[in-house]
């Protein structure tokens, strides 16, 4: 499978192929993804599309393909595909018994980096958290605990997003703003890769690859 971009591409797969328990779950799929892109990939229960981001990430290696980044493949050039990509799964990975705070600090960590307090404060404003800094994890509901992956994302300032299922237990004012961190992310130039089962309203043009059928539309 490939696909008809013509726009220079900062992320690719070449003939990627994922096997899991014996079961093909998808070959041959070439993709490419331009900055300022955003990409949703679709398919049933159980097609592989979070083996496939977990590909792109690094955390599962493909049975057959590579992954480039830039124009190179990824094992070449790993330092820099991390420092510009970000992955959020469909587990939040939120530590209930650190704060808001901490958790936040705990996962710019994980990514060497060190952001001040008030541009904290300015991303948790942004995602509804306001004023929760010192709040422990575990007394916050499940979309709250999803709000403080959303803070992490905009504080990252990651070129590439990669999320899986971003939308779970997010209310319609949190899927709103997942839209919306979208399109300004788009518009900035970045690039977006996605999985959702709810229905994203997104008004920009974005493909959509479903494992086994790719197609193009917009929203």
């Amino acid at each position: 499978m490939s696909n008809t971009n013509t726009s220079p591409s900062i992320l690719e797969t070449r003939q990627l192929e994922c096997v899991r328990d014996d079961r093909l779950l998808f070959s041959g799929l070439s993709i490419t993804l331009a900055a300022g892109e955003v990409l949703q990939i679709e398919g049933a229960n159980g097609s592989g599309k979070t083996s496939l981001l977990r590909i792109l990430c690094g955390l599962r290696r493909a049975d057959a393909g590579e992954v480039l980044w830039q124009g190179e493949e990824v094992s070449g050039v790993r330092e820099d595909y991390y420092a510009n990509m970000i992955y959020i799964g469909h587990l939040p990975c939120i530590k209930g018994d650190l704060t808001t705070l901490e958790n936040i600090r705990s996962l710019l960590d994980t990514r060497s980096q060190s952001v001040p307090l008030d541009e904290i404060d300015q991303a948790l404003a942004k995602v509804g958290l306001a004023g929760f800094d010192d709040v422990p994890a575990k007394a916050l509901s499940s979309g709250q605990r999803r709000r403080i992956l959303l803070a992490f994302i905009l504080l990252a300032k990651a070129r590439l997003w990669i999320m899986d299922e971003p939308l779970t237990a997010l209310d319609v004012q949190g899927v709103a703003l997942v839209e919306s961190m979208l399109l300004e992310h788009r518009e900035a130039g970045g690039s977006a890769i996605f999985t959702t089962h709810h229905g994203m309203q997104l008004p920009c043009e974005m493909r959509s690859v479903t494992l086994g059928i790719q197609q193009a539309g917009k929203c």
